[in-house]
């Protein structure tokens, strides 16, 4: 749980050796190579760490070494290997409790490595798994666990904090709100040669969402449409290009704020607990995702 992420690095530390002594096997008979070995090798060895194809350049690599490994048997080694023939995508999965808590420092270590790993956060704004504790992720006015009168401080923005690196790929994304916007972050997460962060609003039990989780798809909708999530993509790929790495996916706010709110009763219960106290912490809410919106456009600005 609180591991998460530095089991994730070392995973790929781990075949990134494997792969290493491959590109030396492979370097070391390239010389002696002849035909549709040595053809297969100069291909392999050039494109390696490149996901696009790395399917179909290991197998065809494969297929020219079995052909020819009566005739050298020192092929028996490098295919000894095929499985890391594949380049293969690495990536960690967990929650908003371990990414924006128990694990942020483990999480903020493997991303600032610089190493060629992809995390993907499935946000649901509390400790769903131990009981709906409130988390630094849990937004303001939310009710939950040690926040039983509404959380008083705004969430933690980790987006942000990983964009500020300048070479971790980050997205935030809403696959209720925009599955293309979704697919295209995850492909460029992992074609991005370095750190990716993708953060994905993930609607729970927990928050109560009026006509239940058969509506999660629709809330994320909701969320986006209101103001109350933001989707946007930061791809550091793009500055080499001379291109803006920042993107926001997600238009101005066409819904009302509290409307949304409303229909959870993580949020919508505080009225009746403490009604004085949720009109105050519900217009801080609204203040605080519109502020992140101004600054969304300001970084807009500023990258382009």
């Amino acid at each position: 749980f609180e591991d998460n992420a530095e089991y994730g690095l070392g995973m790929h530390l781990g075949e990134q050796k494997l792969r290493d002594r491959l590109v030396q096997r492979i370097t070391d008979a390239l010389p002696s190579a002849t035909g549709d070995v040595k053809e297969a090798m100069e291909e392999w060895l050039d494109k390696k760490d490149v996901g696009a194809g790395t399917r179909l350049r290991a197998e065809t690599l494969e297929s020219a070494l079995e052909a020819e490994v009566s005739a050298h048997p020192e092929y028996k080694d490098l295919l000894e290997l095929k499985d890391h023939f594949i380049k293969k995508s690495q990536w960690i999965f967990g929650g908003d409790g371990w990414a924006y808590d128990i694990g942020f420092g483990g999480l903020d270590q493997v991303l600032a490595s610089g190493e060629d790993v992809n995390v993907l956060v499935l946000d649901t704004e509390v400790y769903s798994n131990t009981g709906g504790q409130s988390s630094k992720s849990t937004p303001a006015a939310a009710i939950a666990k040690f926040a039983a009168s509404g959380k008083k401080t705004k969430k933690k923005d980790l987006g942000m904090i990983a964009v500020s690196y300048g070479y971790i790929y980050v997205a935030q994304i809403a696959m209720g709100a925009d599955m293309n916007q979704t697919l295209k972050a995850l492909k460029e997460a992992e074609a991005y040669n370095g750190p990716s962060l993708v953060i994905g609003y993930a609607p729970c039990e927990m928050h109560s969402i009026k006509g239940g989780m058969v509506n999660c798809q629709k809330e994320m909708k909701k969320a986006v449409d209101c103001g109350y999530w933001d989707m946007f993509r930061y791809n550091p790929a793009l500055k080499a290009e001379g291109k803006n790495p920042f993107t926001i996916d997600s238009k101005p706010a066409t819904a009302d704020y509290k409307d949304f709110i409303m229909g959870e009763a993580r949020y919508s219960s505080l009225t009746r607990s403490f009604p004085d106290r949720a009109e105050v912490l519900f217009d801080k809410a609204e203040k605080t995702a519109k502020a992140r919106r101004a600054h969304l456009e300001k970084l807009l600005k500023l990258y382009g």
